[in-house]
């Protein structure tokens, strides 16, 4: 099998294997690790509807992560999906009305992080043995709500890790932020910064890339790296579920083996769109890649117009995980429609750092005809939750909502009628305080948990363990901050010399 090596998107002479990218998380130039060349996928379409979860996973993994062994991949994808999902399908699809939802919230923490979290520190802990690693490895992540307890979930008291989350705190919703804020483990903290995520991000970021912070780390045995999807750890597992989509759409009768699909992905740092792009790439049959915005609509303004400008009004909604005005995975697809040009990609990144708006090539935007971009806003949002409960009995989130309404967009505004799986990224548990009153607009004066036993008998779905979990279960973390004060507080927590 041809191996593939990962280089940066800022520097293209900077060449690491597959696990070297996974313990780094980011290029030391800030860049993003990118595969030198997109595999295509040598599966056979005719047998993908009869294939599990796993099997489809490790025959896409293995095209990627080259430098693992079968024995060792295998072992990875073992563990990480097991009986922690609450579905033994990991990943159903379930058709309601016109839609084909891919349930990816069945994993411990209810979120569709779960599907490439649980396997992450499996991956990262592998490729510390295969790189004769003996630093303890520190998780440094930034939240808009959902990775930071996957992430935390999965690393916790994971022998040779750290993990730091910062979250926004009053950018995540009352049951995202108890999942954190209760979560146990010996090696995790937990930092609310009173800022935003876009201001988390670049806080850790910088952290990353400060040289001072670096050689300290170096001294204490310690090293950085990351579970947000600037790690490709996290990108690579994302491809796997939409080759598992499309096998249930076949198994469905939906389409016939080989036939398109669309996809449409409620996005707001990319990296799920991405991972579906990279999927296309690879060789699944997917016509129209549907990127689904809330207010904060600096991808579909991008898409549009070919300019992306974060020099906008911060909203917060009540899809919180798509509150985001740097997608930091664009970065990847901007690399590839350079034609690969690093030195070009940087200038773009260095534009938006400094001046916060870079504009693409009339030559580049062309290369963007497999996306099409829309988005949904706070009352439209509302009524698609409600309209879906009232036409199909059917409950979804605030995020899979974004996506269902401008699905329905596209279907008007295009008239294309392929089949489309609509990626449902969260349970509609973890925003009952929003999913019940769009339903029931007179019950908006209840609690929070009282909106859980509401939704239990509208959905006639079983309360997840994540949620009853948080019921009852201890506050252990109540450290909050400034964002200035971020590399202070990682020094601090690890007691750096």
């Amino acid at each position: 099998m041809q191996q593939i090596m990962y280089k940066s998107t800022r520097n293209s002479d900077l060449r690491v294997t597959a696990s070297q990218a996974i313990l780094q998380g980011l290029a030391p130039d800030g860049g993003l690790f990118v595969p030198e060349t997109l595999p295509k996928w040598d599966g056979d379409i005719d047998i993908l509807p009869e294939q599990s979860y796993k099997q489809t996973a490790y025959q896409v993994m293995r095209l990627l992560l080259t430098d693992y062994t079968e024995d060792e991949l295998k072992s990875c994808i073992d563990k990480a999906y097991d009986s922690k999902f609450d579905d033994p399908r990991l990943a159903p699809l379930v058709h309601k009305g016109d839609a084909y939802y891919l349930e990816l919230f069945h994993g411990k923490t209810i979120a569709f992080k779960d599907m490439a979290l649980s396997i992450l520190p499996h991956l990262m802990t592998t490729a510390a043995k295969k790189n004769h690693i003996d630093d303890e490895i520190v998780i440094l992540t930034a939240t808009s709500g959902d990775t930071g307890k996957a992430a935390m979930a999965g690393f916790a008291d994971v022998p040779g890790t750290k993990i730091i989350v910062f979250y926004p705190k009053d950018g995540v919703s009352h049951v995202q932020e108890l999942q954190m804020r209760t979560q146990r483990g010996d090696n995790v903290h937990v930092v609310g910064i009173d800022g935003n995520f876009d201001e988390a991000q670049t806080g850790v970021k910088n952290i990353f890339q400060d040289a001072a912070m670096a050689e300290r780390m170096k001294k204490n045995h310690l090293r950085f790296s990351s579970a947000n999807s600037i790690n490709i750890g996290r990108l690579v597992p994302q491809i796997v579920y939409y080759y598992h989509a499309y096998g249930q759409m076949a198994a469905q009768g939906v389409i016939k083996p080989g036939e398109e699909i669309n996809v449409t992905v409620p996005t707001g740092n990319f990296g799920n769109i991405l991972a579906a792009y990279y999927a296309k790439q690879m060789g699944l049959p997917i016509r129209k890649l549907i990127c689904a915005s809330n207010e904060n609509k600096v991808l579909v303004d991008f898409f549009r117009t070919g300019a992306y400008d974060k020099n906008r009004t911060f909203k917060v909604t009540s899809s919180p995980s798509m509150d985001i005005l740097v997608s930091s995975n664009l970065e990847r697809l901007i690399y590839r429609i350079t034609g690969e040009d690093s030195e070009v990609t940087a200038k773009l990144m260095k534009a938006l750092s400094s001046q916060g708006v870079y504009r693409i090539t009339d030559a580049m935007q062309e290369q963007l005809s497999d996306f099409y971009g829309n988005y949904a806003d706070e009352q439209q949002t509302a009524e698609e939750i409600a309209q879906v409960q009232r036409e199909t009995g059917y409950v979804i989130d605030t995020h899979t909502a974004v996506a269902s309404k401008v699905y329905r967009n596209y279907v008007i505004e295009s008239g294309d009628e392929t089949p489309t799986v609509i990626a449902s990224t969260a349970s509609p548990y973890k925003f009952a305080n929003v999913v019940v009153p769009a339903i029931y607009p007179s019950l908006e004066d209840k609690s929070d948990l009282e909106m859980i036993d509401i939704l239990n008998k509208i959905s006639r779905v079983k309360i997840p363990q994540a949620i009853e979990d948080i019921r009852s279960a201890p506050i252990l973390h109540s450290t909050f901050i400034k964002g200035a004060d971020m590399e202070k507080e990682v020094a601090d927590w690890l007691k750096l010399n």
